[in-house]
């Protein structure tokens, strides 16, 4: 595979690539001890006012999404698929639930930009 920066494929497969850690992969690999560990900090607990605000940040990302794929080309859409299709587990890992789900997500995603064509 091409390593060409200016290539939209290899960028596109190193974009994916770091997708390894459930989004928390650097540039260089997995970040070493993010949130992972012993080590790492605790995380604070959130409110139900803070749980309730990310849901509703959630929803309106997700319709802005599906709108501009209702309004993008065949070929983003495309992209959009291929990308929740490439979303799988390391070699030798087991697939995390929540991964699988958002894989399934994003494509319904896409689906559901393709009813608002038009």
């Amino acid at each position: 595979m091409s390593t060409d920066r200016t290539d939209p494929a290899a960028a596109r497969a190193k974009a994916l690539s770091r997708w390894d850690s459930e989004g928390g992969a650097l540039p260089t690999g997995p970040a070493e001890g993010a949130g992972e560990g012993p080590e790492a900090p605790p995380l604070p607990k959130l409110s139900n006012a803070e749980l309730v605000q990310l849901r509703v940040r959630v929803i309106a990302l997700e319709n802005l999404v599906i709108a501009l794929l209702a309004e993008g080309t065949e070929r983003q859409r495309e992209i959009a698929r291929d990308m929740a299709a490439y979303i799988a587990p390391r070699p030798g890992f087991t697939p995390h639930p929540l991964t699988v789900h958002a894989a399934h997500r994003m494509a319904d995603l896409v689906e559901r930009a393709g009813r608002f064509r038009g």
